[in-house]
Parts: structure tokens; C-alpha cells; sequence
């Protein structure tokens, strides 16, 4: 007779481990803004590499958002993008 002690499946399944880049508050709020700031984009006479540039971000990021690769970008990052594109279009 083995003396193991019988495991079940649950016993063998490690919870998964904790992401903060996943955290849904923050997912919402990126998703919202990029939402927003792709629009923005759109009706803005600004080139993606002059915004990237305006911005202090590389291009690369700019190419991102647009792709909806939300991931690649903070939370910090898309509100810069988004003062500075709502800077552009505001009428001073």
C-alpha cells in the first residue's frame, strides 16, 4: 500500500499568477482612452509621427494603439497622448 496521499486535480492546478498590467480598472480606463484618442486621431490634421512626436513617445507606440495593441501602452502614456491631442484641437 502507497502512503502518498491521493491529490486531485484541484490540489495539481496552480492559480494563475497575479498580473498587474491586468488589473480591470485600469484595463477599462486604458480601453476609454484609447477609444478616445484614436478618435481624436481621426479628426485631427496632425500626422501620427508629428503626435508620436509632440508626445515624447516613440512611433512605435502611436503604431500600438492604433493596431489596439493596449497592452504596449501605460496608462500614463495614453493620457499624455491624449492632452496633447486635445491641446492641438482646442481653439485658444
Amino acid at each position: 500500500m502507497s502512503t502518498a496521499s491521493p491529490t486531485t486535480r484541484a490540489d495539481r492546478v496552480e492559480p494563475p499568477p497575479r498580473c498587474p498590467d491586468l488589473d480591470v480598472r485600469d484595463l477599462e480606463q486604458r480601453t476609454r482612452l484609447m477609444r478616445i484618442i484614436t478618435r481624436l486621431i481621426a479628426v485631427s490634421d496632425l500626422g501620427n509621427r508629428e503626435i508620436a512626436r509632440r508626445a515624447g513617445l516613440p512611433m512605435q507606440k502611436i503604431s500600438d494603439l492604433l493596431a489596439g495593441r493596449l497592452e504596449q501602452l501605460t496608462l500614463d502614456e495614453l493620457q499624455t497622448l491624449r492632452r496633447t491631442i486635445d491641446h492641438e484641437l482646442t481653439p485658444p
